[in-house]
């Protein structure tokens, strides 16, 4: 199983680059995942969302709505697809679960994105 190196210990990550173990994230644990996903280095406004995320997860299990993301952190309505592109590489950078049953896809050529039920 492949790892990152974090806070100094080995941290497990799966072939997807997603955390294996929700509980391992730290913000150094962030920025290195973040590093990998082509960010260099994470933002205040992107580790609030980051934050919230994992927030919101903890408390509904499940990947809470972007505007209401945005609105909740005050920041532009459009302030995941603005910081990460697609949402997903913010959910995988907040160390929480690989979405089962969901994807994002983008009408725009990757500008904005769409979370719709799949698979």
């Amino acid at each position: 199983m492949p790892t990152i190196e974090s806070d100094g210990k080995q941290v497990a990550i799966d072939d997807r680059g997603f955390l294996v173990n929700i509980d391992d994230w730290s913000e150094d644990t962030a920025q290195k995942i973040a590093k990998q996903e082509g960010l260099e280095v994470l933002t205040d406004e992107q580790m609030a969302i980051i934050k919230f995320m994992r927030d919101y997860y903890k408390t509904y299990s499940y990947f809470p709505i972007l505007n209401y993301v945005c609105k909740n952190i005050h920041q532009p309505k459009q302030c995941v697809n603005e910081q990460f592109v697609n949402p997903e590489k913010a959910w995988k950078i907040a160390g929480l679960p690989p979405l089962e049953g969901i994807h994002f896809v983008s009408l725009d050529g990757g500008k904005h994105y769409l979370m719709e039920e799949c698979c």
